[in-house]
This record gives C-alpha cells, sequence and structure tokens, in this order.
C-alpha cells in the first residue's frame, strides 16, 4: 500500500502501514512518532511536549530548542527505521529518511562557513521544502559574497565607519560571525551573544566578541570603527536608529530576499546582500533530480509554483498545501 501523505492542522501526516509520522508537528503527538528537524521557531512545536509520544530530533536540536524556551519529551537521537539526514540548514538541522521517504526539512545544499551543505539520499517519495522555489532566486557563492563584504567592510572601516551585520538571530548570525569575524573589535548584540554562545559550547569555533549592552556601557563604541553582528531588525527599531544616529554605523543585511521585489523586508538595510540557509531555485531542482524520487510532494514556500515547474520537466509532483486547501497543484 502507498504511504498516505497529507497536510494538517498539525503539522505533515505520513501513514505508512500502521505507522504515524508526524513531520514538524505543532503539538506532539502520543501516539505517532514525531519528528522536528531543526529549532526555528515556525519547525518548533509551539509549547513543551506533555508525556507520551517519540520525538526524533538532533541532541542540537533539542539543546538550541531548550535555550529558546521549547522543551522536546521522550526526546530520541535514533529510532529503528529512521535516518536522520544533516539537511544544512544551522545547526542540529535533519531531514528525516524512513519508508522510502524523504522529508527535507528547511535544507541547503551549499557549504556556509562551519555549515555542511546537504546530501542527498536516494527516495521514492521526497517532500521538500520551496522557500525560493522560482527561478528568480539564483544565489550567489559564498565566495563571491565574502569578497564583496569583505570589501565593502574594508572601505568602511578606512573611514572610520562601523558596521552592523544583519541576519537571523539563530542560523545567519552564526555564519556571519564565522565569515567575518575576522575584522576587529568584534561585538555582538546581546541575542546573537547568547546563541553564538551555546553554538560554541556544541563545538562550533566562533569568535568571540563583547555583548552589545556591556560594550556600550563601557564606552567600547565611542572607539571606531568596529563591527557588530545583529539580528534583523526594522530600520525603525530603537537598536538600529542608535547605532546609526549615535556611532553612524552602516547596516548590511543577509537575506534570500535581497534581490526580489516580492517582500521588502529584504532590503531596508544600507546594504542588502542575497544570502540564505535554503536552497535557491536550481538546487532545488538539483536536489529533486539526486534523490531519483517518483513522487515529489512540495511545502512551504513556492509549492504550487514549484510543482508546476517539476511537472514540467516530467517529473510527478504535488503542493500539499494546495491540496490541503482543496485547490490543484
Amino acid at each position: 500500500m502507498p504511504p498516505r501523505i497529507s497536510m494538517t492542522g498539525n503539522g505533515i501526516l505520513c501513514r505508512t502501514g500502521s505507522r504515524s509520522v508526524l513531520l514538524d508537528p505543532r503539538a506532539i503527538d502520543r501516539n505517532a512518532v514525531n519528528f522536528v528537524s531543526h529549532a526555528h521557531a515556525d519547525h518548533l512545536p509551539a509549547r513543551n511536549g506533555g508525556d507520551g509520544g517519540t520525538v526524533l530530533a538532533s541532541s542540537h536540536t533539542r539543546e538550541i530548542a531548550s535555550l529558546r524556551g521549547v522543551k522536546l519529551p521522550a526526546h530520541a537521537g535514533s529510532e529503528d527505521g529512521f535516518e536522520l539526514v544533516d539537511s544544512g540548514h544551522i545547526l542540529g538541522s535533519r531531514g528525516l529518511l524512513f519508508d522510502d521517504i524523504f522529508y527535507t526539512g528547511d535544507i541547503c545544499t551549499r557549504d556556509r562557513g562551519f555549515l555542511r551543505g546537504a546530501r542527498i539520499p536516494r527516495c521514492k517519495v521526497l517532500i521538500t521544502e520551496c522557500t525560493f522555489g522560482l527561478p528568480e532566486f539564483r544565489f550567489p557563492s559564498i565566495r563571491d559574497t565574502t569578497i564583496r563584504v569583505n570589501r565593502i567592510i574594508s572601505e568602511l572601516y578606512e573611514r572610520g565607519v562601523p558596521v552592523v551585520l544583519m541576519g537571523y538571530q539563530l542560523g545567519k548570525a552564526q555564519t556571519l560571525t564565522g565569515l567575518f569575524g575576522h575584522w576587529m573589535p568584534l561585538y555582538l548584540h546581546d541575542s546573537v551573544l547568547e546563541m553564538n554562545a551555546l553554538h560554541r559550547r556544541l563545538g562550533v569555533n566562533l569568535a568571540d566578541g563583547a555583548g552589545h549592552t556591556q560594550a556600550e556601557s563601557r564606552g567600547l563604541l565611542d572607539s571606531r570603527p568596529w563591527l557588530m553582528v545583529a539580528p534583523v531588525m526594522s530600520e525603525r527599531s530603537g537598536f538600529v536608529r542608535e547605532m546609526k544616529s549615535r556611532y553612524g554605523a552602516v547596516t548590511i543585511g543577509f537575506s534570500g530576499w535581497a534581490q526580489s521585489n516580492r517582500v521588502s523586508f529584504g532590503r531596508r538595510t544600507d546594504y542588502s546582500i542575497p544570502m540564505s540557509d535554503h536552497c535557491d531555485y536550481a538546487e532545488l531542482v538539483r536536489l529533486v533530480r539526486q534523490s531519483g524520487a517518483e513522487t515529489v510532494y512540495t511545502v512551504h514556500g513556492f509549492t504550487a509554483e514549484f510543482a508546476q515547474s517539476l511537472r514540467d520537466i516530467g517529473i510527478e509532483a504535488e503542493s500539499l498545501e494546495r491540496a490541503a486547501s482543496g485547490g490543484a497543484s
């Protein structure tokens, strides 16, 4: 009997024979195997789980989730018949391979600093995210990005201008620290400081720096230039306004949306650099081909559009989200 796969109000449900598997559920189900792919908030359970139910996740995901206030119950790092596959998205992120089904979670096949790109297993059924599942999304190499950003920072340092690098607090901020932490002095927004400290405890070699509150209180930011890594914030936030008005800082934002007209938040900094912890369009297509999947289900992102792109090249594909809403893909 083929697997039954559906999008529910509590994650993606896979029924294979007598087994039920929930992929990134919002609430732990005691009657299912629950898989948590990584510790970004939109993939964690919405609340701490109760007793019962097996939770599959990497040990690093459990540690990071705990820091973010989510305790994963009855944690298991492995289970017979299930293989956790490094998805290359953030520290601890995993895809899940079981019963000839591979669920990617959020995935990136590019090496980025200390993160190694995902290697794709063979499967019959592939469930893949497609956050950037349109042909317009093509990301430059990390090498080209690093050269470009180092050049910008160098030019600003020559003029005595401090720089704030902005990316998501979990994932991109650690990549930015790894790629550009050689610029001194290095400061970290307090929230990044805490997350970086956990990464170091988990074995990631990241440059250390003072938190921004301590640096300000000691007058360290008055001596310019300096580099700071901070989370993504609005240009209207008090933190960004103070960094600009008091210290004359220039902001460099990193986002997969940096060159897209579809959303504006990827371009709300002085410089906007395309960089993502997800696959771009070409990488997604390559991922599908490498999997050898006979059937592909698309989730999270441009699901209908990417499914149609796959059908156009002869691959059976369906948007799970479109199917759940009752529409055709």
